[in-house]
């Protein structure tokens, strides 16, 4: 009898074990999330324009857009890609429709998080040199790809060189000298200090805590597990 208890409980505890195993796998499957606007892609309008700020900000939409939200985000953060992947594409049209602009600030707290330890300031700059050139269609593609498809995996043991990083610029359309500037590396240190800059902001809207994403209307911070907040923030 005893035996057969002991079997019983280590068979009923290797159960519950499992169980939670496949609840972790599927709450950490980001892919799962339901996508919005499934099929749009990403920005078409070519009204729609990059602007890169002197403090490493990007805005990305139509000059006359009636709304301004502010998207806070770190290249190497899974739940930034998350939310990519959910809300991209109606971002995406919203932009396209000249309801809506976004100004991203980038920050680089996952450094120390990524294989050669400087990834996450290295895409800002990369960001940066592709934002400059002012496409909108070609930053939303760039953008897109390095959060999506193309995004390291945080504590991973490899991750994208400058030359990688380039050639995805190429891939979306950039300019040769945007694609020269991030192979050379030219914004990096630029980006480092821009990404100080972001933190600061993010510290000052969110008590103090730096935590990405975080996307604000003005001072108000949305709520990224409402599945309506893009057409909430720009109907």
């Amino acid at each position: 009898m005893s035996s057969a208890t002991t079997y019983a409980l280590g068979a009923l505890a290797l159960v519950v074990v499992v169980a939670i195993v496949i609840v972790a796998v599927r709450n950490g499957r980001h892919d799962e999330l339901p996508v919005r606007n499934d099929g749009y892609g990403t920005v078409h309008n070519s009204a729609v324009v990059s602007v890169l700020g002197a403090d490493g900000t990007v805005l990305l939409g139509r000059p006359d857009a009636p709304k301004t939200i502010d998207v806070f985000e770190d290249p190497l953060c899974p739940a930034c890609a998350m939310v990519e992947r959910a809300y991209g594409q109606e971002l995406a049209q919203k932009l396209d429709e000249g309801k809506l602009a976004i100004r991203y600030h980038y920050v680089n707290f996952l450094d120390k998080q990524s294989a050669s330890g400087d990834y996450s300031t290295r895409a800002i700059a990369a960001d940066e040199c592709v934002a400059a050139s002012g496409s909108g269609p070609v930053y939303s593609q760039f953008q897109h790809t390095l959060f999506t498809s193309k995004q390291p995996k945080e504590g991973g043991d490899s991750d994208l060189t400058n030359q990688q990083l380039a050639d995805i610029a190429r891939e979306s359309g950039a300019s040769a000298d945007a694609v020269q500037c991030i192979a050379s590396g030219a914004k990096v240190e630029a980006a480092k200090a821009n990404a100080k800059t972001a933190t600061e902001a993010l510290r000052g809207l969110n008590d103090g805590k730096v935590a990405t994403p975080s996307v604000f209307d003005g001072t108000k911070r949305l709520d990224m597990n409402n599945q309506n907040w893009v057409g909430e923030v720009a109907p």
